[in-house]
């Protein structure tokens, strides 16, 4: 079975009896019947346990270990993908990937935080933690993107910058400060979305957009809510509780007028239904994109800088 979490058990336990019959033989004449219950009932508890998750629970389906990540949404929703490597200045910060694709017939720049999956490409990519060569390598193709006239789609899934002693003494904060500076002026169209979890500054260092949307079980927020118990409550313990206070789930972050969509999810998040959610997000992106088209660049950066310089008035 799928690694699944506490409160999916319900879920799970109808599953596990219907992979249980399957195995029966011979089969008795009423097995096609009970498996249909059975399927019925578990897309009920389904239905049931996601529809009433609170906050921390949807930070945990947020960091699933089997929800889809930059590189997956890559092959699968765009065409083409050529990967551009470096800063230029000194390395390459595999946290951050980026590149050329298409999107049907849109020529784009993807770029994105990737997690890995594998501990060793996990260590590799430092958990989808970018030092300052990650953001400034996601800069260099913001502005090749403006000189050819390409749309930049952006995909956040990270805890938060590497805080590190190395990438503090590179200049962390600066190169964040930096990426904000270049997209809030970039002359192409920006689309943003959440994918996962948004932590702190190493996910709003490449979500200044036009356009900001999350998946429906995404998280964004100023900082982790372990961080943030740590800070108020001097202990992660109360994680749970900071969850809830954050409000950084994305039905409360489009009520205060954070984001601007919420892209549905299958029933019971995008680690169950893969090929669904590529579907959603490629759709996500195409509309945006055919509206953003209707403006003048000189309108969309004006509108960028109003609408991030409105947030929290």
């Amino acid at each position: 079975m799928d690694q699944h979490l506490e409160f999916e058990q319900p879920i799970y336990t109808c599953l596990e009896k219907i992979e249980q019959l399957k195995k029966i033989v011979p089969a008795p004449a009423n097995l096609a019947d009970e498996i249909s219950a059975l399927e019925l009932q578990s897309k009920a508890e389904t239905e049931k346990i996601y529809s009433n998750l609170s906050p921390w629970q949807k930070v945990l389906v947020a960091r699933h270990p089997n929800r889809p990540h930059t590189l997956d949404y890559v092959h699968n929703v765009f065409d083409g993908f050529e990967e551009v490597h470096g800063d230029r200045l000194g390395e390459d910060d595999k946290a951050i990937i980026g590149g050329f694709a298409f999107l049907d017939n849109y020529p784009v720049v993807v770029i994105g935080h990737e997690k890995g999956r594998e501990t060793e490409e996990r260590v590799s990519r430092n958990f989808g933690m970018p030092h300052p060569s990650g953001f400034r390598k996601a800069n260099r193709l913001m502005k090749l993107a403006e000189k050819f006239s390409i749309p930049v789609l952006t995909l956040i899934d990270t805890p938060g910058a590497y805080p590190g002693v190395k990438a503090e003494y590179a200049g962390q904060h600066e190169a964040i400060a930096k990426s904000l500076e270049i997209m809030s002026d970039l002359k192409t169209p920006i689309v943003n979305l959440v994918i996962g979890e948004g932590g702190s500054g190493g996910g709003f260092g490449i979500g200044l957009a036009d356009r900001i949307g999350m998946l429906e079980y995404s998280i964004y927020s100023v900082a982790s809510p372990e961080a943030c118990a740590s800070i108020l409550w001097r202990t992660a313990k109360n994680a749970e509780e900071a969850a809830d206070a954050l409000k950084l789930d994305a039905s409360n972050l489009i009520e205060l007028g954070i984001i601007d969509k919420i892209v549905t999810e299958p029933i019971g998040g995008a680690h169950r239904n893969h090929e669904e959610t590529y579907a959603q997000v490629k759709k996500y992106f195409l509309d945006e994109l055919k509206g953003l088209s209707k403006h003048s660049i000189e309108g969309l950066t004006s509108k960028r800088y109003e609408k991030f310089k409105s947030i929290g008035v």
